[in-house]
């Protein structure tokens, strides 16, 4: 089910911004609204105008004053919008108020409402389709008010009838079925989180150390991944491209296997909703024993960038996992720039995932990572055991190994998991 506020007909939407300038807000308003129209791109629509205004905070009944909704009424007839789109979430009154005040047919939706619109559009499997879904149920439901409007008129004739109150007790059944909908989708979505924290645990026990790609959207995650692991994940310059995890095994240099996840990407203002909805699936990055950070190097806003993907990790409780910050798109930007940028920050990784430049740099870390809490130990392992043995010539550096009778003789490194199965054997 997707909400339908844009679509991608032959004649593209025509949609009007409204941003506001906090006193207190990081962002600049405009860089705010540049990324809005991105998001309005990805979506279908084709952006016509902008309108702006300074506040300390927002008018209760239309968020903006009633000024500048007269100013937004002119526009939209004289650029003939379609759509009005405000970077701020509003609140159910505020939106029935602008769109009593624009008029009809002009549609006001807000950021939160235009990314959940991206999300129906992008979600594939059925997982992220129930989550957007429950998403979008639960940001539809207090906006039913006045959606069943065309049968108050009928109360307004008086005589038989008028005295039932017909459009609230639609709206009623409306909201009993939304409300069951949602609980609903929550039990689907809890059996799938079982099924995916079976999984999980099937790729712990599996002892490859695990690597989850994070970032902000656009960020070239899945870029990245396919460069490593010659996957096809969908790579495209458009926010929100791929939204369902993907987890692939790679051979890192000296034979290590683990694993990658490329998750959703993050941006700022990220509606909770969404952040909730997602949880099961952002669990990869909980579960991950380093969280690869890509970063866009080449964009202005890149330490924005970052701060918001920390917000999102800290509001999921990944903010205090071991994390490694890649600034990816180097091929972008000026070499000598590239060159200041890594005297800066020397314990950031910088590479192109586009041309491969910087790619052995970023082996050799990830592999330095992997091998960080690996321990030394000395064994006689039992030929039965040949599936640690194996795990061993995997996941492990191995010093020495010696065949005798009826065991094999080993020293190695390995991560602390498997030192754990080897201690029964160890000989030192």
């Amino acid at each position: 089910m997707r909400f339908s506020f844009l679509t991608t007909e032959v004649k593209p939407e025509r949609a009007v911004l409204v941003g506001v300038e906090w006193r207190q807000s990081s962002w600049p308003v405009d860089r705010s609204l540049d990324e809005l129209e991105r998001l309005a791109d990805t979506a279908g629509a084709v952006v016509v105008g902008r309108l702006t205004q300074r506040l300390e905070r927002p008018v209760p009944k239309s968020f903006i004053g009633s000024g500048k909704v007269e100013e937004l009424k002119s526009l939209v007839g004289r650029l003939e919008a379609d759509v009005v789109i405000f970077d701020e979430d509003l609140t159910p009154a505020q939106q029935s108020h602008l769109e009593r005040a624009v008029g009809e047919p002009v549609k006001i939706i807000d950021r939160t409402a235009l990314i959940l619109d991206i999300f129906g559009l992008h979600a594939k499997t059925r997982e992220g389709r129930l989550q957007v879904q429950l998403a979008q149920l639960q940001y539809l439901l207090p906006r039913l008010r006045g959606m069943w409007s065309h049968l108050a008129k009928e109360q307004t004739r008086g005589g038989i009838g008028s005295r039932f109150g017909q459009g609230e007790s639609q709206l009623e059944v409306d909201r009993r079925l939304i409300r069951n909908r949602i609980s609903s989708l929550r039990r689907e979505l809890k059996e799938l989180e079982r099924r995916r924290a079976v999984q999980a645990k099937g790729r712990v026990e599996s002892d490859a150390f695990r690597i989850a790609l994070a970032g902000y959207t656009n960020a070239g995650k899945s870029t990245l991944l396919n460069a490593l692991t010659g996957s096809d994940v969908l790579s495209q310059d458009k926010l929100f491209a791929t939204l369902d995890p993907t987890t692939r095994a790679y051979t890192l240099p000296g034979g290590r296997i683990v694993t990658l996840t490329d998750t959703v990407g993050f941006i700022q203002k990220l509606p909770h909703g969404l952040v909730e909805a997602f949880k099961s699936t952002l669990s990869e990055v909980l579960g991950a024993d380093l969280i690869l950070k890509v970063i866009d190097v080449s964009d202005e806003d890149r330490h924005r960038h970052e701060e918001a993907v920390d917000r999102v990790l800290d509001e999921i409780g990944a903010g205090e996992r071991p994390s490694l910050t890649v600034y990816n798109k180097i091929d972008l930007l000026d070499p000598e720039e590239v060159g200041l940028l890594r005297a800066r920050m020397p314990r950031a990784v910088f590479f192109s995932a586009r041309t491969g430049d910087g790619l052995d740099l970023l082996l050799d870390r990830l592999s330095a990572e992997a091998a960080a809490n690996d321990r030394l130990i000395s064994a006689d392992v039992p030929y039965r055991e040949g599936g640690l043995l194996k795990l061993v010539h995997e996941q492990g550096q191995l010093i020495s190994e010696e065949y005798l009778a009826d065991r094999v003789r080993i020293v190695a490194k390995v991560p602390a998991r498997i030192a754990g199965r080897l201690e029964r054997f160890r000989t030192e």
